[in-house]
């Protein structure tokens, strides 16, 4: 009997941790009372928009790929103004790095009133070397880094009013466009960092394929990443309500990976400007839907999904490092660096 037990303690140390759901909030419990008159409580809406217009926001976007898939130009043609790497005094004689890079480069853009800290986050080197063991590693060190610092200004004593957050909140992927399959480097990539940061995969120069290609190499993407149990963004599990399971199912099952063409030139056509790409056959307008689904990926990042990019960012993945720190630590905020070096040399 006591080796059953002690079977059944083994066994149950075997057993994964189930990844923590975001807590949902209770509704608390009230009755409908009809109001004599106007209160003015929709105003709150207002109110807000003002102090976020005032304040601004961050948002911080990391883009990964092999060399020469367009990341550059896609990242300008998304945000429609030069924000890359590559446009801000890149030299083109720059030679392919050694190891994985992290460059970072930020912008303020602005529209309508609303001010945005850009961040884009390159990372030149990866998949571009002969051997490409571990190649992720870098990455995920960075994110966890901007982890780190985060939750190092949370635990201060005497906080910012506003904690600078550099946490990368949406992780391009850029899938080569080859018909065939995912290379083993994607999958072990997305497989390790989907685990702490939102990984929306694109398929990159589109337009080297046919629809029918495009179709075909989507629908195989999709079904090695399940395969392979790879969680991208829009995860599953995070969905709050049906509405949002509704409209986050058609985006996981219909439009991911998106298939995109990037291009920062302005091309006449019909009599309207238009970015895209001219091939001796005609123009690729990247705005058209017919061609590619640039303007797919454009509305799902900035349009309808940003805010819950900062959200899921925050509310798990944050979440998760910060829990696993403080446990690993008996509770306690986490060492500053000159400490834990302190601690090891007297070790």
């Amino acid at each position: 009997n006591g080796q059953g037990l002690k079977n059944e303690a083994a066994m149950s140390e075997l057993v994964p941790e189930p990844r923590q759901k975001p807590v949902v909030p209770m509704k608390p419990m009230g009755i409908n009372t009809s109001l004599l008159g106007y209160i003015g409580i929709d105003t709150i809406i207002e109110q807000m928009r003002k102090k976020t217009m005032k304040t601004g926001f961050d948002f911080n976007i990391m883009v990964v790929g092999q060399s020469g898939l367009g990341k550059s130009t896609l990242v300008n043609t998304l945000f429609k103004s030069q924000v890359s790497r590559k446009s801000s005094g890149w030299n083109r004689e720059e030679k392919i790095p050694k190891t994985v890079e992290i460059k970072a480069i930020g912008h303020v853009i602005e529209e309508g009133g609303v001010k945005m800290k850009l961040t884009v986050i390159d990372t030149p080197g990866f998949g571009d070397q002969i051997n490409n063991e571990n190649c992720w590693e870098p990455i995920e060190k960075y994110i966890n880094e901007q982890y780190e610092k985060f939750l190092k200004e949370e635990v201060n004593i005497a906080r910012k009013k506003r904690i600078p957050d550099t946490r990368v909140h949406c992780c391009l992927y850029f899938i080569s466009p080859t018909g065939h399959s995912l290379r083993p480097l994607d999958l072990e990539f997305m497989k390790h960092l989907s685990k702490v940061v939102n990984i929306i995969p694109v398929i990159a120069k589109a337009d080297t394929m046919t629809l029918e290609e495009k179709t075909e190499f989507k629908q195989r993407v999709r079904k090695e990443l399940e395969v392979n149990g790879i969680e991208f963004y829009p995860q599953k599990e995070f969905d709050e309500d049906l509405e949002d399971k509704t409209e986050n199912d058609k985006i996981r099952q219909e439009s991911m990976p998106f298939a995109v063409v990037g291009s920062d030139k302005e091309y006449q056509v019909n009599g309207k400007r238009v970015l895209g790409r001219k091939t001796p056959w005609g123009i690729i307008e990247v705005e058209n839907l017919n061609h590619c689904e640039f303007a797919l990926l454009r509305d799902f990042v900035i349009r309808t999904h940003l805010q819950d990019l900062k959200e899921v960012t925050h509310n798990i993945h944050y979440e998760t490092y910060r829990a696993k720190r403080l446990n690993d630590n008996g509770g306690l905020p986490p060492m500053t660096v000159e400490t834990e070096e302190n601690h090891e040399s007297n070790l």
